[in-house]
């Protein structure tokens, strides 16, 4: 597994996120996601829309994902 693997499965499974990935020993990694869709959500709801992008490689392949999670507006942008 590879930070550009996840960051191309989040942006696909979340529309019109923004997504950056790090990781360098392919287990552990941290992700900051730019979305929409989290605005009114609960950071736990918010890693878990995540989570469900990444599907059964979460726990897996993925051993951990460290996970900052923004609307565009908390992003300022």
């Amino acid at each position: 597994m590879n930070a550009d693997t996840i960051r191309q499965m989040i942006e696909t499974g979340l529309p019109g996120a923004r997504a950056t990935v790090q990781g360098e020993d392919g287990v552990h990694f941290e992700a900051t996601v730019v979305c929409a869709a989290f605005a009114g959500k609960l950071p736990l709801a918010r890693h878990r829309m995540v989570y469900a992008t990444l599907g059964e490689k979460m726990g897996g392949e993925i051993h951990a994902l460290q996970l900052k999670t923004l609307t565009p507006e908390e992003a300022g942008t």
